[in-house]
């Protein structure tokens, strides 16, 4: 395994030489206009012609991917990041089949399992050529929208069997980045569904079928506080690794999705000293993720003609 993984670190190095760095970022915050924006971007290899600023971003995801293709045919050690992508397009698949809607445009690229076989599996009603814990989730999801018409409670089972495969993927990895971003993923999430649930008046028992049990968040005592109040939320939070996040809550959401995904930052990080797994690889696609979002809050103050201080309010920490 350790030789694996030394040629594909050892690219992997180079190529984050042209991650952007604080600088950059900084010299596309001092252009004065969207177009100027994306012209810069452009001399730095991203998009160019007159692609859109949506198609530029997807194109250097689409980038990143191939790069990974490139360095190991094994991309199971990806999941936890490819999950999210195939629950949404589950979730499509079974909406369009259960409204009779054609799916034009509603899947989203690069998951693990292709959408035309999720497609298939819900018009057959046979979910068992999608993965074991995917199938079940699909199963129970589209017959509660066909009995049920409720699209939200679709959503909360695929949503729920999602982080449960993350969760799992990451534990049985072996790898602790792996492991320790899974975890995050799903504490995360709870928090978010408990905020939510609380600002919305959601019932225990609709708590309780959402969260997603971890170790870093006991989902009883969350799901026991978002029902009382904000305060008594976010007075929970305080005793948890997630104490911070309640500050941030407090000041705004968009505070709130910063400190989240600064630290997902701050534990890929540690994998810049390692060279033996595929945890610089990991750590790469996620620097990448950051950076490509980072231009993306970028590109939408420029279109909007925003304050560069709120903006720069938003922006994320950079890998490099």
């Amino acid at each position: 395994m350790t030789e694996e993984y030394i040629y594909a670190v050892a690219r992997v190095r180079s190529r984050e030489l042209s991650l952007l760095s604080r600088q950059d970022v900084d010299q596309l915050m001092a252009c004065r206009t969207y177009d100027e924006c994306l012209r810069t971007l452009s001399d730095k290899g991203w998009g160019g012609g007159d692609l859109s600023a949506e198609a530029v971003l997807a194109g250097e995801e689409e980038k990143t991917w191939a790069f990974i293709h490139e360095l190991t045919d094994d991309l199971t050690p990806f999941n936890v990041l490819l999950y999210p992508t195939d629950y949404n397009n589950l979730k499509a698949a079974i909406k369009t089949v259960v409204t009779g809607v054609e799916p034009h445009d509603v899947f989203l690229p690069g998951g693990a399992v292709d959408p035309q076989v999720m497609l298939r599996c819900v018009r057959e009603g046979d979910f068992s050529d999608l993965p074991e814990t995917m199938a079940a989730a699909a199963d129970e999801a589209y017959h509660t929208l066909l009995e049920t018409q409720d699209g939200q409670l679709c959503d909360v089972i695929l949503d729920k069997a999602c982080l449960v495969d993350l969760l799992r993927c990451g534990r049985e990895s072996g790898v602790d980045i792996l492991r320790d971003y899974a975890e995050l993923t799903v504490a995360i999430s709870d928090i978010k569904i408990a905020v939510r649930a609380c600002k919305t008046g959601k019932s225990r028992a609709f708590l309780e079928s959402a969260l997603v049990p971890c170790g870093t968040l006991d989902a009883v005592s969350l799901a026991a506080a978002a029902c009382k109040s904000l305060e008594e939320l976010f007075g929970y939070l305080t005793v948890t690794p997630y104490g911070e996040a309640a500050e941030k809550l407090r000041e705004s959401y968009s505070a709130f999705e910063k400190y989240c995904d600064d630290r997902v930052m701050d534990l890929i990080k540690e994998q810049k000293m390692n060279p033996f797994t595929v945890g610089p690889l990991f750590a790469y696609v996620l620097a990448r993720r950051n950076e490509i979002n980072t231009v993306r809050i970028i590109l939408s103050g420029k279109l909007n003609e925003l304050d560069d201080g709120m903006v720069r309010e938003r922006l994320r920490d950079m890998y490099v």
